[in-house]
């Protein structure tokens, strides 16, 4: 399933696909070892230990969950100020913190997914985040780290860029891009997964914004983007993995 594929293959969105899918053969009911709950990562990349991100969430969002959803919205204006990161760390894991893998393929993490098949990898296009070099990251939830892919002094721009120039993320302290991973949630799913995988971002976006709008944070959600320079950007295939959603996070302007 290619980028191109699963953006213009509407069909997903019916429930009547699911008559046309025999699950008797997909990879989870003919015993097929089920696809890595992560990515592997190259040795060669540099890793840098995150603060623990579940405790930083809960000393960090001090706003009532009521207040988060009634004051949550998107916010394009960023001050230059950079986040800490004990901040990046709670966020991390407000949308993809492990809580316990519950067996072969499966984990339980801070969203809900299909299955519990998490079929994201998430990227930071990093730019203004303390203890961290300008450049692209990819977080691994299961080792509470992040790995190095490349730096770069140009990544806001770049990343502006390949989401057609909107300012919000060129402003960005970071930029969280999230990369789908369909072969995991195929594996129980066929082609009914694509749709889980649609829902799934939306899970994701939302737990970003509760978790920023606690901590006083901003975030935009981008959707509009071009899929080729977003996947290059991540180094990616734009194939067996490719760019779905993005969100820009920044501190908040003073009134």
């Amino acid at each position: 399933m290619t980028a191109q594929r699963f953006a213009t293959n509407r069909f997903f969105l019916k429930d009547s696909i699911r008559d046309q899918i025999d699950f008797s053969q997909t990879g989870q009911a003919l015993h097929k070892p089920a696809p890595p709950l992560q990515r592997e990562c190259a040795a060669d990349f540099s890793r840098i230990s995150l603060p623990d991100g579940r405790e930083a969430l809960n000393r960090l969002a001090t706003m009532p969950l009521a207040a988060a959803i009634a004051g949550r919205e998107s916010v394009r204006s960023y001050s230059d100020a950079s986040l800490s990161l004990e901040e990046l760390a709670a966020l991390l894991w407000a949308v993809q913190g492990v809580r316990r893998v519950a067996g072969p393929g499966t984990a339980l993490r801070t969203v809900p997914s299909a299955g519990a098949r998490h079929a994201f990898e998430t990227y930071l296009a990093v730019s203004r985040v303390d203890g961290l070099q300008a450049g692209l990251y990819r977080f691994l939830p299961f080792e509470e780290q992040l790995a190095q892919i490349y730096l770069s002094p140009d990544i806001a721009a770049l990343a502006g860029e390949a989401c057609r120039r909107q300012g919000c993320v060129g402003r960005a302290a970071v930029n969280f891009f999230w990369a789908a991973v369909p072969s995991r949630m195929e594996w129980r799913y066929d082609l009914a997964a694509h749709k889980a995988i649609a829902l799934d971002a939306g899970h994701v976006g939302q737990n970003l914004y509760l978790a920023a709008e606690a901590m006083g944070l901003g975030v935009c959600a981008i959707a509009a983007y071009v899929q080729e320079k977003c996947d290059a950007l991540l180094h990616v295939d734009g194939t067996e993995e490719f760019t779905l959603y993005i969100a820009a996070v920044g501190k908040k302007k003073e009134n």
